[in-house]
């Protein structure tokens, strides 16, 4: 499924709001090095929104340790935060996960995480910004 994002802002603006690293993750979709990124071993409370338009996307009690080096998470905080596309790059068949606003590339979702949902959501620190919990 694959939606289109409600948001839309130039290339020139993108540059602008993001950092090099936030960039080349969320517009060109990259992936940032494992083990590198803020929140990959995060334990603070709160909430992790894009970081290109600020929607709140998942809860620190979805996340877990699946040992990538990425933040993973076993659900969004709701399901139409993001939209899911087949992703057939680098010889490889994934689903790729956006954010269902801006269209910010965020990572994959794999069918290997634990239960309830027996689902990881490998999302780039980069295209993430911790709300901690007040």
């Amino acid at each position: 499924m694959s939606n289109k994002p409600k948001i839309t802002k130039t290339e020139a603006e993108w540059r602008a709001q993001l950092t090099p690293m936030q960039y080349h993750v969320a517009r060109e979709k990259g992936t940032e090095r494992a083990f590198s990124g803020d929140y990959w071993d995060c334990k603070e409370p709160g909430v992790y929104r894009c970081i290109g338009c600020s929607e709140p996307l998942f809860a620190s009690e979805a996340k877990f340790d699946s040992g990538c080096g990425w933040p993973s998470f076993t659900a969004p905080l709701a399901a139409g935060g993001i939209a899911e596309n087949q992703d057939n790059s680098h010889s490889m068949r994934r689903t790729e996960v956006v954010c269902s606003n801006c269209g910010a590339h965020l990572g994959h979702v794999f069918p290997d995480g634990p239960a309830p949902t027996g689902l990881r959501y490998c999302i780039n620190s980069a295209s993430l910004d911790l709300e901690p919990k007040k």
